[in-house]
């Protein structure tokens, strides 16, 4: 009995020993491909490498990972499409930028007038001046003379003699009348005064009327065969508004002659 136990335990321990040698390789499966042998430590050397920028030594120091995904769970990439152009048929039927009325405003050229008033003489000339001076022209204010062949005057007969001539001038002044010249050329018309000088008799007589108003009794009119000087106001750069204030001026003289135009560059 002993012996048969023996014999057990004995052929167990071979059955065992045999598992342990070859029950591995009996598991393998023939067709598969041998293990890679195994890396000779011995024979592996390290390379030095020096970078030539610093976004090649960030991708070399940096560890590489890649991950291998399946075609469902690849990353899709949304892509935006460009927008399309306009057609040409859009683009010039675009409406024309529409100018506020400010820009219109301040696209407008500024418009000056050039104007001239007269013929004055005498009293007029001085009360035409004194009205223009109210309105401030400085420099764009100038006068010209015209002179003429003949006319018509306004007249006190010649004096006999100096002391004549002091008293009437001392009369009308008495009666508000300032502006006068005494004749002085020897003649037929030596210390004659002459109160006005016009281009017209019509003119001439009714400044005459208004002498009568003053009370100046013995002044005549007459034509002058002489060249009578007469003052015309030249105006340039005037705004339409000063042009109208010149018109209003020229209603208190009614025989004379405004004129306005443009001006030329």
């Amino acid at each position: 009995m002993t012996k048969w136990i023996v014999g057990l335990l004995l052929l167990a321990n071979l059955a065992l020993f045999g598992w342990m040698q070859w029950g591995p390789a009996l598991k393998e499966d023939p067709g598969a491909p041998a293990v890679q042998a195994a890396l000779n430590a011995d024979k592996v050397k390290l390379l030095e490498y020096a970078p030539s920028s610093a976004a090649e030594t960030t991708s070399r120091t940096a560890p590489a990972v890649t991950l291998a995904l399946s075609p469902a769970q690849a990353p899709v990439s949304a892509s935006v499409p460009a927008p399309a152009p306009l057609p040409a048929s859009a683009v010039s039927s675009a409406p024309a930028p529409v100018s506020t009325p400010a820009q219109a405003k301040k696209s407008e050229p500024k418009i000056s007038n050039c104007a001239e008033w007269g013929e004055f003489s005498g009293s007029d000339l001085a009360r035409a001046q004194q009205d223009l001076a109210t309105l401030k022209l400085g420099d764009r204010l100038a006068q010209r003379i015209v002179e003429q062949d003949r006319g018509y005057w306004v007249y006190m007969p010649p004096q006999p003699n100096r002391a004549g001539v002091e008293r009437k001038l001392q009369q009308l002044k008495e009666r508000g009348v300032y502006d006068h010249f005494v004749v002085q050329e020897e003649g037929e018309w030596q210390y004659a005064i002459s109160l006005g000088v016009f281009k017209t008799e019509e003119a001439a007589q009714k400044f005459l009327a208004f002498l009568r108003t003053r009370d100046v009794r013995t002044a005549r009119v007459g034509e002058r065969m002489s060249k009578l000087r007469f003052t015309v106001f030249v105006m340039k750069g005037i705004d339409a508004d000063t042009t109208g204030k010149i018109g209003a001026l020229q209603k208190r003289f009614p025989d004379s002659e405004l004129k306005v135009s443009a001006c030329s560059n």
